[in-house]
């Protein structure tokens, strides 16, 4: 009997980094000016000029032009490159291009991402201190950073990659079981609640058995009665999360066929005219969902 070859699967990137001239780099969105003046932007600067770029920015081929780029990743890193006066970049080229979902997918600074950032320093030999100078941060935090994923599934990391998490929340997950850690993160999600209090809640709500260490640890200022309530709570909302995870793609599929009929159909100037005349509040609903949909 033949056996059937299972089709490959394509590769997200080239096989190498490209060293691109920036002007050969066409960002696909601007910089405003007041994220230049963020703590951020100026941590990201002084990570650069301390230590160089350690996530290359990503870029894809111009299909309409010669040796030239679209930018999908990086513009902010792109953006000090050049106030910097560097005329070269490193980068990552994409096979795909995915512009106007890679962005939404993945947040370079987000906090799984600088844990990882920080690594990738480490590995390269820069010392912790100099890494703390870069980010104007005390080196105990980078330390704190360095560990962030210590006892964290890495299901529960991959789901919360591109979120951005108070690093004392991976410190209560580090209570939970893997499975445990994997729902409490689906939660955060489905709720977009980050804080740490949301996930002392989490923590709080969970059951005996679902603790690394089999025990609960202590819950000060709260009663038994509102342990209980809570645990009752968050065992709805997983419920209610199983459910919704269940018709999404359904539901999303729906929403985007929709979605790209009404932008259709507003580009008709027969269509346009008369909702002006008879139904001027139903034109303005279709404009923002046409709107969406340019932007989505």
């Amino acid at each position: 009997m033949k056996r059937k070859h299972q089709p490959l699967l394509a590769r997200a990137f080239e096989n190498s980094t490209l060293r691109i001239p920036v002007e050969d780099i066409t960002p696909l969105r601007e910089i405003r000016p007041g994220v230049r003046s963020t703590v951020k932007y100026r941590q990201i600067a002084a990570s650069i000029e301390e230590v160089g770029i350690i996530e290359p920015p990503v870029v894809i081929r111009d299909p309409q032009a010669k040796n030239r780029f679209r930018l999908l990743d990086g513009h902010i890193r792109l953006d000090i490159l050049i106030s910097q006066g560097a005329k070269e970049v490193v980068c990552l080229v994409a096979t795909e291009d995915e512009a106007f979902t890679y962005n939404r997918r993945v947040s370079r600074i987000a906090t799984i991402q600088e844990h990882k950032m920080i690594l990738e320093a480490i590995k390269r030999g820069v010392p912790e201190e100099r890494l703390a100078r870069a980010l104007n941060v005390n080196i105990d935090l980078i330390r704190r950073k360095r560990n962030l994923l210590v006892g964290i599934c890495p299901e529960a990391a991959d789901l919360l990659r591109d979120k951005h998490v108070p690093i004392n929340a991976f410190i209560e997950l580090r209570r939970l079981k893997p499975m445990r850690q994997i729902a409490a993160a689906e939660m955060m999600i489905a709720m977009n609640k980050y804080s740490i209090a949301y996930v002392k809640s989490i923590v709080a709500a969970t059951p005996t058995e679902q603790f690394v260490e089999g025990k609960r640890p202590s819950t000060q200022g709260l009663t038994a009665e509102q342990i209980d309530l809570m645990t009752e709570e968050t065992a709805r909302l997983d419920r209610e999360f199983r459910l919704v995870e269940q018709c999404y793609g359904a539901d999303h599929l729906d929403l985007v066929l929709a979605s790209a009929y009404v932008a259709g159909l507003i580009e008709n100037a027969r269509v346009v005219r008369h909702l002006a005349q008879h139904h001027p509040d139903i034109l303005t609903e279709f404009q923002k969902i046409a709107e969406l949909q340019k932007a989505a």
